[in-house]
């Protein structure tokens, strides 16, 4: 696997490609995502081929939005299956990558720990000292897309979105648990009315 090649192929086609009006799904995110993998992945003890696999789907992952944002997970895995194997990725690899991409779509349902490691990287910002800004990029996101109309709609849809979430890896939840339930309390902290 040429993997650096291939990082810095996925790098320039997203930072050319991705839409302007994605305020959270940026270049960025797809950074943050690449090293809390990382670093799940090393505390997690994934063998280095597993660790390469995990980190060229968190490249990717997002991909699809250089496509549109509908169903932007396969189009993420078609974009990984065209160009991969230019870069030495075999099927076998790609069908991996794949499967994490998928697992990262909402609701999360991993089937193995790579897939819980991208799901647990994938929003490892709900519980860091970051949480807020990263989640205005979002709110700012999801209004630009009609997702939600005001501050306090958003802040409902948090709260609900927090309680179903769950980190799957033992390394996330000891990394992140309790932060994600301080920003839980501050979140409903703003909520007004009903």
């Amino acid at each position: 696997m040429q993997f650096e090649q291939a990082k810095s192929f996925i790098l320039d086609k997203l930072t050319k490609e991705l839409p302007g009006y994605l305020s959270y799904h940026t270049i960025d995110h797809v950074l943050d995502v690449y090293g809390a993998a990382e670093t799940l992945g090393r505390m997690e003890n994934l063998t280095e081929n597993e660790l390469l696999l995990l980190l060229t789907a968190a490249l990717f992952h997002d991909a699809g939005f250089t496509i549109g944002l509908k169903e932007h997970e396969e189009s993420s895995c078609v974009i990984a299956a065209r160009y991969l194997p230019g870069y030495g990725y075999s099927d076998a690899d790609i069908e991996k990558i794949s499967g994490m991409i998928m697992a990262t779509k909402l609701p999360q349902l991993p089937k193995n720990l790579s897939e819980q490691i991208i799901c647990d990287a994938d929003l490892d910002y709900l519980g860091r000292d970051d949480f807020f800004p990263i989640s205005d990029s979002l709110y700012r996101e999801f209004l630009f897309t009609a997702v939600v109309s005001n501050e306090n709609d958003w802040n409902k849809l948090q709260v609900t979105f927090f309680e179903k979430h769950q980190y799957f890896t033992a390394s996330a939840i000891k990394l992140r648990q309790q932060k994600k339930e301080d920003n839980l309390r501050s979140i409903k902290s703003k909520i007004t009315g009903n």
